[in-house]
């Protein structure tokens, strides 16, 4: 960002909740169906039909607010949010307006500054004011057949219409483009740990927006903002911020007036463009949606809800720190998937290790699932599997290089680690006296390089080691040749 000048972000993140029917009706939620296929009279906004509240989205609604800090309302009420829009059947949506399912939260997250690369430098947390999270329905989908230019054919799709969302309103508090991009990974994060949505981008069942203003630094009151809209993956939501910054400074700095408006990101050209005059809330003439009673939500529920929520990411970070002892980026890669966390949880207990377990999930077999586009859910090798790999590596049984191509092995056959050491001949040599055997046999064959080594050069330790290893067939117990050749060498 250019030097005398900051940014001003706000975030908006429109969550689908993970249920299985729609906010207001029974129609089925589900991706990539028939067009048209999962409707009926209310989500098709015929006359005469009436809306009812899904339970299921009070439930989840309430896991996603108390997982960001929000405090769940006693009493909400559902508003209609008039505008005309192609995918809209009703020419009303049904959201909330000034009396939210959830306010007030606090969110503390982990950001970093990046260098060029998008490199992270050094992380640091960072307080999040979130002034909303409320429950509304989504809209339909416009499915444009042929290039822009030629404008062919536009389809409406209303699968999609109905399903239920929780929107999640921030304060203005990125200065950033970056820190609105570690927010949002944080919030995915959380509520698909908490199972309160797939929060999957590449399906649409999040998708966030930004508002984004510019000023000089020391000024205290904001500029003409802008809404940058459709952002479909995280990466490309960050460098839309980072043009906007530029091109609004470069506006200002012109003398040139920046509209308030909505603009979309073109993913090829990389930069942003004009889709709408931005509208304020009075343009949407919201009103108390009639045909719903206020929302009531008990204590009881919140209680209920809060005791079957699983422990939070960020909670669970800081006790492996302290458990098992890990690093804070160790431990923070590990709860960056709750099945990959909870796999660790059960290796480490499992293996008696937790430090080498973490080395092997956060290596090995990342690198393996990464190749097969897994999970550690989904994992050929079991937290038990793994487990036992390193108890037998611990045992000195198998050497780690020998541990390594064992994995590799577990996860592309599903056998057991006894099953495939005993498959591929790797027991680890660990008799003292066949070891020794071997180093006399290599120092026998070497007498010149002893000869070098007990004159004074040392760097020829690592020669010997080599041989001996070669000699084995990399089955000597490496900790066990070190000793006894160093003892032989200095006879």
């Amino acid at each position: 960002m250019k030097e005398g000048w900051e940014a001003v972000i706000g975030m908006e993140i429109h969550t689908q909740l993970a249920t299985e029917t729609k906010i207001f009706c029974g129609c089925r939620v589900e991706f990539g169906g028939e067009p048209n296929s999962n409707t009926c009279p209310v989500c098709l906004g015929l006359p005469g039909a009436l809306p009812v509240l899904n339970r299921r989205v009070i439930e989840l609604g309430a896991r996603a607010a108390l997982a960001l800090g929000l405090e769940i309302q006693e009493t909400s009420i559902f508003a209609r949010k008039n505008y005309f829009y192609p995918d809209l059947p009703k020419g009303y949506q049904i959201s909330q307006y000034d009396r939210p399912f959830s306010a007030n939260g606090k969110l503390t997250i982990m950001t970093a500054e990046r260098d060029d690369h998008g490199h992270a430098r050094e992380w640091r947390p960072m307080a999040i004011n979130i002034v909303r999270m409320h429950l509304e329905e989504d809209a339909g989908k416009n499915v444009h057949e042929g290039l822009p230019e030629t404008n062919k054919y536009s389809y409406i799709d209303l699968n999609r219409a109905g399903t239920p969302l929780g929107e999640i309103v921030t304060e203005p508090d990125f200065r950033t483009s970056w820190q609105a991009y570690d927010y949002v990974n944080h919030v995915r994060r959380v509520l698909q740990w908490v199972g309160a949505s797939d929060a999957d981008m590449e399906k649409g069942n999040l998708r966030c927006e930004a508002n984004v203003s510019v000023r000089r630094v020391g000024e205290t009151g904001f500029n003409n903002k802008v809404e940058l809209k459709n952002l479909n993956s995280v990466r490309f939501m960050q460098k839309a911020i980072e043009f906007e910054i530029d091109r609004q400074i470069a506006a200002h700095e012109k003398g040139e007036s920046v509209d308030q408006e909505t603009r979309l990101w073109d993913e090829k050209k990389e930069e942003t463009r004009v889709m709408r005059s931005k509208e304020d809330a009075h343009d949407y003439r919201y009103f108390p949606e009639p045909d719903l009673q206020p929302l009531s939500v008990s204590a009881e529920l919140i209680e209920r809800v809060r005791a079957e929520m699983p422990e939070l990411p960020d909670a669970m970070r800081d006790r492996m720190i302290e458990e098992y002892s890990l690093s804070y980026a160790d431990a923070s890669q590990l709860v960056s998937d709750r099945s990959l966390a909870e796999f660790y949880e059960t290796a480490a207990k499992a293996s008696g290790n937790p430090r080498t377990t973490a080395n092997y999930i956060l290596s090995e077999l990342s690198r393996e699932l990464n190749s097969a586009g897994l999970s550690a859910s989904g994992s050929p090798v079991s937290a038990e599997g793994l487990a036992d790999l390193i108890r037998t590596l611990d045992a000195g049984s198998i050497n780690n290089n020998q541990a390594k191509e064992v994995l590799v092995e577990m996860f592309a056959s599903g056998k057991g680690a006894a099953e495939v050491i005993s498959d591929k001949g790797l027991e680890q040599i660990s008799d003292p006296s066949a070891i020794e055997k071997i180093i006399a046999e290599v120092i026998a064959a070497n007498a010149a390089q002893v000869a070098a080594y007990r004159g004074g050069n040392e760097k020829l330790f690592g020669y010997f080691v080599g041989q001996v290893m070669k000699a084995s067939g990399g089955k000597a117990n490496p900790k066990l040749v070190n000793e006894l050749l160093r003892k032989e060498l200095l006879n």
